[in-house]
């Protein structure tokens, strides 16, 4: 959706895109003057494998000051991206016919991750209704002998929908009791969370050598372009990881090593300044889009999506007669018809649904739900 906005706007159409998941923020300064201040001391080789180990302490104090968590440098593996540090730990986990267990909505690539390293995916499905998280008789229905890892994100991409400290104790009772399965979870959007503190499930100790925490810079401190993520894991996956990484890329920027380091070692003022215009942008599209007969919303805990219920504009027309069928057919009806960019629901495994960033101007928003209003209501 993201290429179809821009060659849209490349023929002169203005297009508003909600469409692309990184916040419109630029990257904090002082983290930019670390990254010129490390090619002025030359940072210009080749890092080692898992990380320079300064950042990686940096990211162990972080653990342990931001989460109460205890882990040592042997345990972090940096990589190029938190999309890096997910695939390696699934390439290095999963065997063929595997099973990895999967809430739905989740974000696309997981179930592809899976796909490549031949295991087999067992989605859970979710809804508007549970804020689009699972119940621990869920899980357990769910567990087979041949399941092998559950991933989740919390806050989710793409619901916002952040699981409480009790949500996932109720979870790990349930792991408690099958020992062999192991635990991913994506914490990327950590700092975009709007109730109370992040909590992480590798806080209980029970399952904590089973867990795997992939982390990183991208949303927190906009940088999204800089890749740089991480995994925090038990020393056996962290040295599988680290040896699958010293195969296939090696280790990650040097630059954006050492900006990294800066980003965790000076606060976060920064990103509590983000948090706060995202936390006002929640409630006007919140707001906006409780107006528009026919869309189902519910209020997001954290990220900087909406998902939005929008199947009661299934199998209605447009001005030429096409029929609506399913979210992706809404979505590039929005897309040509109101000029705004979304993403259909099915690209997440819920096909009921389109998400929305609010990654952009109280301005654009505005505009945005304004145009998605007067395209929804031509649809008869």
């Amino acid at each position: 959706m993201t290429k179809l906005g821009r060659e849209l706007a490349s023929k002169g159409i203005n297009i508003i895109s909600l469409s692309v998941g990184e916040p419109d923020f630029n990257t904090p300064d002082h983290v930019k003057n670390a990254a010129k201040k490390a090619l002025d001391e030359n940072y210009t080789r080749y890092s080692p494998v898992p990380g320079y180990p300064d950042l990686r302490q940096a990211i162990v104090n972080k653990l342990k000051t931001e989460n109460n968590l205890d882990y040592d440098i042997s345990q972090i593996v940096v990589s190029t991206g938190a999309k890096q540090s997910l695939s390696n730990v699934i390439l290095t986990l999963i065997d063929p016919d595997d099973e990895v267990i999967i809430p739905t909505p989740y974000w696309v690539s997981y179930s592809e991750m899976v796909t490549l390293a031949e295991g087999k995916s067992v989605f859970i499905d979710t809804d508007i209704e549970s804020n689009f998280k699972i119940t621990p008789a869920q899980l357990e229905a769910a567990i087979t002998p041949k399941s092998k890892l559950f991933m989740f994100s919390s806050p989710c991409n793409p619901t916002g929908s952040v699981y409480s400290k009790e949500e996932l104790a109720a979870l790990v009772a349930v792991f408690e009791k099958h020992p062999n399965i192991y635990i991913l979870s994506d914490e990327i959007y950590e700092h975009i969370n709007f109730v109370d503190k992040h909590e992480s499930i590798a806080q209980f100790g029970s399952i904590k050598d089973r867990v795997i925490i992939v982390n990183g810079f991208s949303k927190a401190f906009a940088m999204t372009g800089w890749r740089l993520g991480y995994i925090a894991a038990n020393k056996e996956i962290a040295a599988a990881n680290d040896k699958l990484q010293g195969q296939t890329t090696s280790g990650t920027c040097s630059i954006a090593q050492r900006a990294g380091i800066v980003a965790y070692e000076q606060g976060l003022a920064s990103v509590l300044e983000m948090k706060e215009a995202f936390l006002r942008r929640r409630e006007l599209v919140y707001n906006l889009l409780n107006e528009i007969p026919g869309v189902k919303t519910n209020l997001p805990d954290g990220a900087f999506y909406f998902f939005p219920e929008i199947s009661s504009f299934f199998g209605k027309k447009d001005a030429d007669g096409n029929v609506i069928k399913d979210s992706s057919d809404l979505a590039l009806y929005l897309l040509n018809v109101g000029h705004v960019a979304t993403v259909g629901g099915d690209s997440f495994g819920n096909n009921n649904y389109i998400r929305l960033s609010y990654a952009a101007s109280d301005e654009s928003l505005v505009e945005a739900l304004r145009r998605i209003k007067e395209a929804l209501g031509k649809l008869a």
